[in-house]
């Protein structure tokens, strides 16, 4: 993951995130009218912006989408659960290029056979469950929605409309991206693939990372599943010590396989 704090030191790249976030955030705001849950979830049609723009500009795609969806917030309420927000969008912006670079090395991501758009779905499938993993357990830790409602709507919510739009936009626009040079690979050079074994190691943490999280997340929130370590002292009726202490070894495992790819 060094290259989400290298490309600060790059100026093109450091536009192409104020770029992206603009973009995310002005199709972001208009559909605040159109809450799933007040506050916290809306229809957003603008999902497939940071896939994107993950695939293009990849690092500065992943800033983009995390500092676009707290200017997104500003218009919905500012609150705690924003920062949860910030992480989620970041590795909703993330795992797109990573994952699929880790894959398919450096080949354009625009899928042309069965193989191809079986990777592509599911990295965008990924990207999406990751970020719902992330904020839906920040959310319910914090006690204010349930991880088996809110993470299963982002994660519908961010699959289809990513799923749908995503490979028509890139048809359209990552041949005028590449041709002008603007792709992250072409500013910040290639990057030495780490070791086949590393990297299937990083994509087994993952995938088990984001199924198992949403599994837990939801069995744990809904009270089907009991921690045996939890004190009775810290139980709730938002079950919001149950899923944090749950699925925070399944975040960081997330996060580590994301850092081996």
């Amino acid at each position: 993951m060094r290259d989400v704090v290298e490309m600060w030191g790059n100026t093109r790249m450091v536009v192409l995130t104020a770029m992206s976030a603009s973009l995310y955030a002005a199709i972001l705001i208009p559909f605040k009218v159109l809450p799933i849950i007040p506050g916290v979830t809306e229809f957003r049609p603008a999902n497939a912006v940071p896939v994107v723009c993950s695939f293009l500009f990849g690092p500065a795609g992943a800033w983009g989408a995390a500092i676009g969806n707290v200017i997104g917030d500003f218009f919905g309420g500012i609150g705690p659960g924003d920062l949860f927000g910030f992480l989620g969008n970041f590795l909703y912006g993330y795992v797109p290029y990573r994952v699929w670079i880790a894959v398919m090395g450096e080949r354009d991501p625009i899928p042309k056979t069965p193989p191809q758009w079986l990777v592509f779905v599911g990295v965008i499938a990924l990207a999406s469950a990751a970020c719902a993993l992330t904020i839906g357990w920040g959310i319910n830790l914090l006690g204010f929605v349930p991880f088996s409602v809110l993470a299963n709507i982002i994660l519908v919510n961010n699959f289809v409309v990513a799923a749908v739009l995503t490979p028509f936009l890139l048809a359209v626009i990552y041949p005028r991206v590449k041709s002008a040079q603007l792709r992250h690979t072409d500013i910040l050079g290639s990057r030495r693939p780490r070791p086949v074994a590393v990297r299937a190691l990083g994509l087994i943490l993952i995938v088990s990372a984001v199924v198992g999280g949403m599994v837990l997340g939801t069995l744990l929130s809904t009270g089907w599943l009991q921690l045996p370590f939890l004190p009775a002292a810290l139980a709730s009726t938002t079950r919001a010590a149950e899923v944090g202490l749950g699925l925070t070894p399944i975040v960081l495992a997330l996060l580590l396989g994301l850092a081996l790819l």
